[in-house]
């Protein structure tokens, strides 16, 4: 007589308390699982697990910083890496496209999926196999990666950067305010997301609206710890955004304006949004770029910002 091993069951959570069960795998999410539930910010509906038995092989998460609305970031994706890689890959199949059926209403675009990685995930053997079992998943379901970014953070302790003189800042007025300089730094930008909205045919104004309304609907800190940088004379450089999510204080955006690249300009901005931050008696201040932004990469190691973690953006170019 031959075994047969038990039939993989994919369902969403029934409630809460099943939060245990779901933890069951482990991820650096966790410890805001049970909060993000009690706020709205996560549903047991959004979250899935698959199941052989009383075994967890997989689970998969959608997120939303304003309860009540529909899912906007799927943001946790793990499977029991003990298994075979190619066992992986069917329960993660499997997993994601009865979550996403299910989750996502027929039509609509499937939200954008960020996984959070060790910053040398590339030369740690266990840690790149499991990413790129992941992504490989994620690629048969029709996704694509849009970027890698660097996260990185200041730390208390670390000297609050001094003000260099060049620029002066005063706090934005309005949104209008903000977007008439968010608009130009689209020109030429090195963002990813950036990048991508213009090539789907969205102006370069329409793309500002769109960061301007998806990045900064969940900031709750006062809107007078924004800046725009200007030089003496009052003509516009830039703009910095310190603000605070549901989770860390934060550098949300930056910008330069096209005519005033190249001067170092940026230092002299995000050294401002620090010493903001800094001021509220922060014990660290996070912040995260493009891999492929070497000159902000580069500003942010200058200020004293270390880079933590790694993160990966892949997105569905169809519903």
């Amino acid at each position: 007589m031959t075994f047969a091993p038990p039939a993989t069951t994919v369902r969403p959570l029934s409630g809460p308390d099943e939060l245990p069960l779901f933890q069951r795998l482990t991820y650096v999410l966790d410890h805001e699982l049970a909060d993000d539930l009690a706020t709205g910010r996560r549903r047991p509906e959004w979250m899935w697990v698959a199941l052989r038995g009383d075994r967890l092989l997989g689970r998969i998460a959608w997120w939303t910083g304003q309860p009540g609305s529909a899912p906007q970031a799927l943001d946790f994706f793990d499977l029991d890496d003990t298994l075979p890689v190619a066992e992986r890959e069917v329960v993660g199949k499997q997993l994601l496209e009865t979550a996403v059926a299910s989750v996502v209403p027929a039509g609509s675009p499937r939200p954008e999926y960020g996984r959070y990685v060790p910053p040398d995930w590339r030369e740690d053997p266990a840690a790149r196999e499991a990413v790129e079992t992941r992504i490989r998943v994620m690629e048969a379901s029709g996704a694509r990666m849009l970027v890698e970014r660097l996260r990185l953070e200041w730390r208390e302790g670390t000297p609050v950067p001094t003000d260099a003189g060049r620029l002066r800042f005063r706090p934005v007025t309005g949104r209008e305010d903000l977007l008439a300089l968010m608009t130009p730094v689209m020109e030429g930008t090195l963002d990813a997301h950036g990048l991508d909205d213009l090539a789907s045919g969205l102006s370069a104004r329409e793309a500002a609206r769109k960061h301007y309304d998806e990045d900064f609907a969940g900031l709750s800190t006062p809107r007078e710890w924004w800046r725009i940088a200007e030089l003496p004379d009052g003509s516009p450089v830039g703009f910095v955004v310190p603000a605070r999510n549901n989770y860390h204080p934060m550098i949300s955006y930056i910008g330069v304006l096209p005519e005033h690249r190249g001067h170092g300009y940026i230092d002299d901005i995000l050294a401002e949004g620090t010493r903001v931050l800094a001021a509220q008696g922060v014990d660290r201040i996070r912040a995260a770029t493009d891999l492929g932004n070497v000159p902000m990469a580069r500003s942010f190691e200058r200020l004293g910002y270390v880079n933590f973690e790694r993160a990966f953006n892949m997105v569905w170019d169809r519903p």
